[in-house]
């Protein structure tokens, strides 16, 4: 995957069940080649520590190539503040946040918390914005 640095949390979770989400990955591999997915979270950061593994084993049961795979980790100072890498340009308050863009212009969002994982959330967007 992309960047200089890479977050922890996104490494795939092994006990992922892809049988389970199989019309998700599917929808992730037939765009592989065409869409961009950008990814801010912290290692320290309950939320992605709960969601971005499962989202890591889709992308990886997708076969999304690691150069389309953009991770921005965001940090934490002394005091608690929040270091965020790319937030102004991309507008990002919450982590984790995955923007997916198609040719530089954004196509689907996930911010923090939605009732269903990151992948179908992602691919619910993309699928309403082909129609």
């Amino acid at each position: 995957m992309s960047e200089d640095r890479t977050l922890e949390t996104l490494k795939p979770n092994p006990v992922w069940v892809e049988d389970a989400y199989d019309d998700t990955v599917d929808a992730l591999r037939k765009r592989k080649d065409e869409l961009e997915y950008h990814i801010w979270g912290g290692d320290w950061c309950i939320d992605c520590r709960a969601q971005l593994p499962d989202f890591g084993a889709a992308l990886e049961a997708a076969g999304i190539p690691e150069e389309r795979v953009h991770q921005y980790p965001v940090g934490r100072e002394d005091d608690g503040s929040k270091l965020w890498p790319k937030v102004e340009a991309y507008k990002i308050e919450l982590i984790p946040t995955v923007i997916v863009e198609r040719d530089d212009e954004e196509v689907a969002r996930f911010v923090e918390e939605e009732p269903i994982p990151i992948a179908v959330h992602l691919v619910d967007q993309l699928e309403e914005s082909e129609e």
